[in-house]
C-alpha cells in the first residue's frame, strides 16, 4: 500500500509486477544516462571558446545521434514488448471472478460455485471507521481471494466508465458498460491490498476503493 512521501513503487504482489518493476528500472536508467550524456554535451557547447558558425555538414556525426537513438529505442522496446506478452498471457485459471462497476461501490460474483457467490463492496465512511482503519480505502466487504493460485477476473461496468486497478499486483483493466473485459493474476504473498477506481466517474469518483485479502 502506498504510504505517506512515498516517491516509489508500491512493493509487488505478484511475479507480474515484479517484472513491471524491473523494467521501469531499467527504463529510469537508460533515461538518466540520456540525460547526463546531453547535459554534458550541452554545457560543453555553451562554456568553450570555440565556434561552429562556418560549419556546412558533419556526416559522422549526423550518422552518430541517428544511430545511437535507435539502439537505444531497441533496448527499450524489446523487453517492453515482452512484457506486453505477459499482460495478456492468460494461464488455465483455479478461480474466475466476476466484478462489475457501479456508481460508487464494487459488486463481485464468484462464479465457479454451484451456487454463485455474490456481494457488494462500499467505502466505510469516516464516521464509521474503526481506529486501525485506513480512510478512503477500507471497505465492508473485502474480496478473498487465495495465494499461489491463478485467478482469473472479469471486469465490467453497469453506468458508466470504471477501472478496476490494484498497483501491488499490476493490475488496471477499464470497466466498460456492455463490454466483458478479462485479466488474471498470480499472488505470491499473503496480505491486504488496496486499490481505487482509476477512471473518473461521477462525483464520488475517489470512494469506491478496491481491498483483496
Amino acid at each position: 500500500m502506498a504510504t505517506w512521501s512515498e516517491l516509489n513503487l508500491q512493493n509487488s504482489a505478484s511475479p507480474l509486477m515484479e517484472q513491471l518493476t524491473f523494467f521501469h528500472d531499467h527504463a529510469l536508467l537508460i533515461l538518466l544516462m540520456i540525460t547526463i550524456l546531453v547535459a554534458y554535451i550541452m554545457s560543453s557547447l555553451f562554456f568553450n571558446k570555440f565556434t561552429h558558425r562556418f560549419l556546412l555538414e558533419g556526416q559522422t556525426i549526423e550518422v552518430i545521434w541517428t544511430i545511437l537513438p535507435a539502439v537505444t529505442l531497441i533496448f527499450i522496446a524489446l523487453p517492453s514488448l515482452r512484457l506486453l506478452y505477459l499482460l495478456d498471457e492468460s494461464m488455465d485459471p483455479l478461480i474466475t471472478v466476476k466484478t462489475v462497476g457501479h456508481q460508487w461501490y464494487w459488486s463481485y460474483e464468484y462464479t465457479d460455485f454451484v451456487t454463485p457467490y455474490e456481494f457488494d463492496s462500499y467505502m466505510i465512511p469516516y464516521n464509521e471507521m474503526t481506529n486501525n482503519g485506513f480512510r478512503l480505502l477500507d471497505v465492508d466487504n473485502r474480496t478473498v481471494l487465495p495465494m499461489n493460485t491463478q485467478i482469473r477476473m472479469l471486469i465490467t461496468a453497469a453506468d458508466v466508465l470504471h477501472s478496476w486497478t490494484i498497483p501491488a499486483l499490476g493490475v488496471k483493466v477499464d470497466a466498460t458498460p456492455g463490454r466483458l473485459n478479462q485479466t488474471s493474476f498470480f499472488m505470491n504473498r499473503p496480505g491486504l491490498y488496496y486499490g481505487q477506481c482509476s477512471e473518473i466517474c461521477g462525483a464520488n469518483h475517489s470512494f469506491m476503493p478496491i481491498v483483496i485479502e
